[in-house]
């Protein structure tokens, strides 16, 4: 009987990844990890670096989501120069996220994980993919979505000057004023983008929530994990993705710890796994208990399933009543299922849409006072985002002239790095028993991390080729059997 199983690479997601699942001698799972087997390096090759290129080095760690590494970024360097930006800066940046949450969730949504919904998570991995969606909604359909992220990434190439890596950022402030007549598209644009927003949510309610075998499938005990939640609220504990308090509730829903941006290292601590490039975020409070759920497991999860449990609602009406819906459906908050981080990823990509209009009505956002220059000697800087994918968090030290120093980057994949680990275990051992195992069975396992929509080219990184790597062969009864060393040169040595 096989006794390994390996499935590499992991797939739909950014970035690379693999999963190994151990069967015990009944052919049943003993143990599976998850393994980013990447070095990100960025927190040291920015050292000796000015500042004010931050937005854009950071922005360069991941093409998926720069938007929200270049928003950290440019807040984390209004912390250092203690700085205020003006109303119209603050509402150009807000503008700018707004659409990159608005397009990227849909990204997620249609490309990476309605294959498994809008289709069959069991069926032939050659129809598991966009074009099975499309046969399923529709070409119409398919090309709305083409059309709409097109007009999204149009507007953000406007205003950030370009539609992947944004220049726009600066300490105070940002580079240009959005126009008059850019303003009037915006109007336009922002119905257009609650239009679509409701016509996915519809979608996901018929095809989705309308299917007994998939809402039973979502609410089903092996994608379910009991962790405390954690994410960014307003002053009346509605989700904020730009600026407000980090909020942290207990696996009961009941608030725990809530913090401004430079108060995260009192929060936060950060463990390791020689098994495994990726950190582990963790409640300093509570400790590293190890891969557990419960109250006593400092193990947090963010994203937008973290965000609607920290929450009390949406600040936008229509967000708002399919928030409702939610916590009506699930009787009870907060909600564990981790397959549901797909429906709050949807009641956030309407909530950005409503924000959009929201923005472009406002007559500030046309101001020419975009940037406020008094900036006082830098010192130390934290900014903190929600980013699609959860909490990220930026920490610059630099000398008097600003040269940076030091640099930590809780990226937002990392704080759900744990919990990612514990879901593909707890679904590989309720999915294969006996063995048997099949290519569905496999993916409805990556279905486990593909819910979180990780960004492991954020949380990870690795020079090019070859990277010194240290691998100990364990036996069962965890003795050192032996241990293989990977050099810098790419030579294999066993010890």
């Amino acid at each position: 009987m096989k006794k390994r199983i390996t499935i590499d690479p992991i797939t739909r997601l950014e970035g690379h990844g693999k999963i190994e699942i151990f069967l015990n001698d009944e052919g049943n799972v003993e143990r599976a990890f998850l393994q980013i087997p990447e070095l990100r390096g960025f927190e040291k090759f920015v050292e000796g670096r000015p500042a004010e290129e931050m937005p854009q080095i950071t922005s360069r760690i991941c093409g998926v989501c720069p938007g929200a590494h270049h928003i950290a970024s440019t807040k984390a360097l209004d912390d250092l120069y203690k700085v205020k930006p003006p109303p119209a800066a603050v509402a150009i940046r807000k503008l700018y996220y707004y659409l990159h949450f608005f397009e990227d969730h849909l990204l997620h949504f249609y490309i990476l994980a309605a294959p498994d919904f809008l289709t069959d998570p069991s069926i032939e991995k050659e129809k598991r993919n966009i074009f099975g969606v499309i046969e399923k909604l529709g070409a119409e359909t398919g090309m709305k979505v083409i059309e709409i992220r097109k007009k999204a990434r149009m507007f953000i190439s406007e205003i950030a000057g370009k539609p992947i890596h944004p220049v726009f950022g600066l300490p105070g402030g940002v580079s240009k004023p959005v126009t008059n007549e850019t303003q009037s598209r915006l109007k336009i644009f922002a119905r257009e983008a609650i239009e679509f927003a409701r016509l996915t949510l519809d979608i996901f309610h018929d095809l989705v929530l309308g299917n007994t075998e998939y809402r039973d499938f979502i609410n089903s005990d092996m994608y379910n994990n009991e962790t405390y939640y954690m994410g960014m609220v307003d002053a009346d504990n509605k989700v904020e993705f730009y600026d407000g308090d980090i909020r942290v509730v207990t696996p009961k829903g009941k608030e725990k710890l809530r913090f401004r941006p430079d108060e995260y290292h009192r929060v936060i601590a950060e463990h390791i796994e020689p098994w495994s490039y990726i950190k582990f975020p963790y409640l300093r409070e509570i400790g590293w208990k190890g891969f557990t759920d419960g109250p006593d497991s400092g193990i947090y999860r963010v994203a937008p399933l973290a965000r609607f449990n920290v929450a009390d609602g949406m600040a936008t009406p229509a967000a708002q009543e399919e928030y409702e819906k939610m916590a009506k459906t699930f009787k009870k908050k907060p909600v564990h299922h981790t397959l549901a981080m797909h429906w709050a990823r949807l009641i956030e990509t309407l909530y950005s849409a409503e924000m959009i209009a929201r923005i472009a009505d406002d007559p500030e956002l046309v101001s020419r006072e975009i940037r406020n220059m008094k900036l006082q000697v830098p010192k130390e800087g934290v900014g903190i985002v929600e980013a699609p994918r959860g909490t990220l968090i930026h920490h610059y030290k630099t000398d008097e002239k600003g040269i940076i120093t030091g640099c930590n980057l809780i990226v937002a994949s990392l704080g759900n790095s744990a919990a990612m680990c514990m879901s593909v275990e707890r679904a590989a051992k309720a999915l294969i028993h006996n063995g048997k195992v099949d290519d569905g069975l496999l993916n409805m396992v990556e279905m486990a991390f593909r819910a979180y929509d990780p960004c492991f080219g954020c949380a990870t990184h690795s020079l090019p080729g070859k990277l010194p790597l240290i691998i100990h062969i364990h036996h069962r009864n965890d003795t050192i059997i032996n241990t293989l060393i990977r050099d810098s040169n790419g030579e294999v040595l066993f010890l």
